[in-house]
This record gives structure tokens, C-alpha cells and sequence, in this order.
């Protein structure tokens, strides 16, 4: 059996592992990754607007993996649409990227599960296999936070090298065109952050749980042995 010192870090591994997984599930599931706003160029240029009257076109945008929503601004007052991702829109945009990125995502899912359970098995017993023991822990946290790094990365460069938001932005728009003023990553983008560095801080419990404390030793009580205990 483990230790208590053990016990502690290893239940603790295994919550924050499961709380990995459930921020990669929220993040995913949310269409908060990025916002910015979008100016109606089109709009723009046929009024020849000027900075105050700029504001008329801009609108905003938001989106996710999956699905995301606009405000368009052309002059007309703003009309709200929502669209999804998959499976039309992700054909105008970096198809094998963005694809990569939700797959990175959900091997990172099924890593961060199975280190839930080697951290539970661990904070139970000591396995006899060290595939099953601190070494395994290590090597799941480390297969999970590593994916996320990737999914978080491609995530990246796919909106600032491949233009993610503008695309998105000008999908099946034949008349209007919009350019991105600004843009900036969400709550959703920083779960994801959050999760790889849960897994980062598993890797630094598992590596105290392997250090070798010196135990305390207590000094034995000298008997002392008077004239009357020899005589009885």
C-alpha cells in the first residue's frame, strides 16, 4: 500500500486530470475561442465613409470549432447570423489544419481519462508493473499535455497564418467583403491553456511523489536501572 504522503498527490493528480477533461470538453463545446470585429469594406467604399462614420460597418464576430456567429455592419443597421463549421464552411478554410486541431483535441481527452485512472490506481495501491506505476502517470500526462500544446498551437497558426478569422468571415458573402480590424482569443482558447498546464503540474506531483523523505527517528528512552529493581 502507499503511503499517506502518496495517497495525497496521487488523489490530487487524478483530480486534476478529470478537471483537464472537463475543460477540454467546455472548450470545445463553446464557440467562444475568438472575437473581433469586422469592417463592411464594400460598405465603406461606396459611401467613401469617413472615421466617424466608420462605425456604421463595423461589426463583430465570434466563433469556435464547430459553430460561431457575426453581426454584420453595412450601413443598414446590424444583422445578427449564426453558421456552422462543419461540414460546408471547413472547406473553404484550412480543411486538413482545422480537422487536425479538433483531432489533437480529442486524443488529448482520452489521454487526460486514462491518466484519471492510473492516478486513482496508484493512490490505491503500488502496481506491480511500472508501466502502471509514477512512470505510466507520467507518460499519459505528458501524451495529453502534448496534444493540447499541438491543438492549441495549430489553433494559432491557423488564425494568424492562414487568416481563420477573415475567411470565416467572408463565407458565401458575394457582395459584401469584410477585413478584420481586430481580434483576440477567448475564455474557450485559454481552457485549453489551462488544461495542458493541469496536466504540467500532474508531471511536478508525480516527480515529489517520488522523493525519499528521511524519516524522523526518535530516541530510544534509556532505562534506568536503580539499586531496588536489581535487588527484586
Amino acid at each position: 500500500m502507499p503511503g499517506c504522503f502518496k495517497k495525497t498527490l496521487f488523489s490530487l493528480a487524478s483530480l486534476i486530470s478529470f478537471a483537464s477533461f472537463i475543460l477540454i470538453v467546455v472548450a470545445m463545446g463553446t464557440p467562444k475561442w475568438m472575437t473581433g470585429k469586422i469592417l463592411c469594406k464594400t460598405g465603406a467604399e461606396l459611401v467613401n465613409a469617413t472615421d466617424p462614420e466608420l462605425v456604421k460597418f463595423i461589426g463583430e464576430i465570434y466563433y469556435g470549432l464547430f459553430r460561431g456567429g457575426k453581426i454584420r455592419q453595412c450601413g443598414l443597421g446590424g444583422r445578427r447570423s449564426k453558421f456552422t463549421i462543419f461540414p460546408y464552411m471547413v472547406k473553404k478554410l484550412n480543411t486538413g489544419l482545422h480537422v487536425m486541431i479538433v483531432m489533437f483535441l480529442c486524443v488529448a481527452i482520452f489521454f487526460s481519462l486514462v491518466s484519471f485512472g492510473f492516478c486513482i490506481l496508484n493512490a490505491i495501491k503500488v502496481p506491480y508493473r511500472a508501466i502502471k506505476g509514477p512512470a505510466g502517470v507520467c507518460l499519459w500526462n505528458f501524451l495529453a499535455g502534448g496534444f493540447i500544446v499541438l491543438a492549441v498551437t495549430s489553433f494559432m497558426a491557423a488564425v494568424k497564418l492562414h487568416r481563420l478569422t477573415e475567411r470565416i468571415a467572408n463565407f458565401r458573402e458575394s457582395v459584401f467583403q469584410f477585413v478584420i480590424l481586430e481580434e483576440q482569443f477567448e475564455d474557450c482558447f485559454w481552457l485549453c491553456v489551462a488544461s495542458a498546464t493541469a496536466h504540467a503540474v500532474n508531471l511536478l506531483l508525480v516527480a515529489i511523489s517520488g522523493i525519499n523523505f528521511p524519516k524522523i527517528k526518535t530516541k530510544p528512552e534509556e532505562a534506568n536501572v536503580t539499586a531496588e529493581d536489581i535487588m527484586y
